[in-house]
């Protein structure tokens, strides 16, 4: 099943500031998630950012607090056990999620996504763990789930469909 920007969601988890130095990657996951983040604002399509104890892990990294159009904040693992079911479009079923740490919380939330009847399409290049072993763990069992496990220049082109979309020149800018 192709992706769809009017049926799509963007759920970014965790990309919080004290976070990231931890992460294998870190620079890298989280420059691929603002990437997708300013991709999924041309397009239109709502972004939902996450926050595991802030006053503990900090805030999420300044980008992604800028792009995000709302902030779930939550103690509990599974960010849907924290209110993100209720923040998340009534009219959108497709959910492309990324995030720290995959293992851990991106995973569970992924699951109950899953279990909650949205489809979910993991972005490979925009998550992450302190260690690769985890992550690469965590996206085997994401896709034995379920869920799609994609990147986001995949995602990027399914949102638009064609070259003539009117963002093709502004999404491209960012990819290049």
């Amino acid at each position: 099943m192709l992706l769809n920007a009017e049926q799509s969601t963007l759920v970014l988890v965790d990309l919080q500031k004290r976070l990231m130095p931890a992460i294998s990657h870190g620079d890298s996951v989280l420059a691929e998630s603002v990437r997708l983040a300013r991709i999924a604002k041309l397009l239109n399509v709502p972004v939902i950012a996450t926050e595991q104890i802030p006053e503990k892990l900090g805030h999420n990294d300044d980008d992604i607090s800028t792009l995000a159009d709302q902030t779930v904040t939550k103690i509990h693992f599974d960010a849907c056990g924290g209110g993100l079911v209720d923040a998340m479009p009534n009219d959108r079923k497709q959910v492309i999620i990324g995030g720290c740490e995959t293992h851990v919380c991106m995973l569970q939330t992924a699951l109950s996504l899953l279990a909650a009847g949205f489809g979910v399409w993991v972005v490979e290049n925009a998550t992450g763990s302190r260690h690769d072993n985890d992550r690469d763990a965590a996206l085997e069992r994401l896709q034995q789930a379920g869920a799609t496990i994609v990147t986001v220049e995949m995602v990027a082109f399914e949102w638009m469909q064609h070259c003539e979309h009117p963002r093709f020149r502004d999404v491209q800018k960012l990819i290049k």
